[in-house]
């Protein structure tokens, strides 16, 4: 299952962007949106957010 991103946290920044080695993280109208056929949920995304908007599913 796909990594997935809480908007109301999320403020953009793209850092989880240029961290995907998958390529399925996007900047969307602001906010981070998720590719859920390219992510592998590797946690890459999760450990660099700064406002933790990111989850891993359980």
């Amino acid at each position: 299952m796909a990594a997935k991103v809480e908007k109301n946290k999320c403020i953009g920044c793209g850092a989880c962007v240029s961290t995907c080695p998958n390529g399925a993280l996007s900047i969307k109208d602001g906010k981070c949106d998720v590719d859920d056929g390219n992510c592998i949920s590797c946690g890459s995304c999760t450990a660099v957010c700064p406002c933790q908007a990111i989850k891993l599913p359980k």
